[in-house]
């Protein structure tokens, strides 16, 4: 590639240099040097060059009001993780209590909505236990709906018999 036929000569280069220093725009800087915008652009990030820091004389001061630490957001992620963490029985012999059955007509939003029994079936209804807060079943089905992945799957698990000493 011969001197001519380059896009960045060190005297270019130079220019670009002393244009930033001077605090003008890459849209500026493009039409003196004679290249597009883009290049100008791509080439102050090559260097390191920074067009904030040589207008404003280095970082930019923060302004205004400090940030504000919020409260950590409960994500179903978290709640599953922790609900998962308590010890269980294993997944058949998991028993549900059904006394607080409830038919459409009397679910509450408290209520767990896992359906029991056929949708056609007479005596079709909800479970309507207490759910876990941010999810819509209770412990016992919110185990049953929201399975681990196969990577949580494949950590070793302690056999149903010692699960189901320890929980009495």
């Amino acid at each position: 590639m011969t001197e001519a036929q380059r896009t960045w000569t060190t005297e270019r280069i130079a220019l670009l240099k002393n244009r930033i220093d001077a605090g003008l725009s890459c849209s500026q800087i493009a039409r003196e040097i004679g290249v597009s915008r883009n290049a100008v652009i791509g080439k102050v990030n090559r260097l390191g060059l920074s067009l904030l820091r040589s207008i404003t004389g280095g970082r930019p001061q923060r302004t205004g009001i400090p940030k504000i630490p919020r409260p950590g957001i409960v994500t179903q992620q978290r709640i599953l993780r922790e609900l998962r963490a308590r010890p269980q029985l294993a997944f058949v012999e998991e028993v549900v209590d059904s006394a607080n059955r409830c038919s459409l007509l009397e679910l509450q939003q408290w209520h767990c909505r896992w359906p029991i029994n056929d949708p056609g079936a007479e005596d079709f209804g909800f479970c309507g236990n207490k759910q876990v807060d941010g999810l819509p079943y209770c412990p016992a089905h919110s185990r049953m709906a929201y399975r681990p992945g196969s990577r949580e799957r494949r950590l070793p698990v302690s056999p149903p018999i010692a699960v189901a000493a320890a929980a009495k």
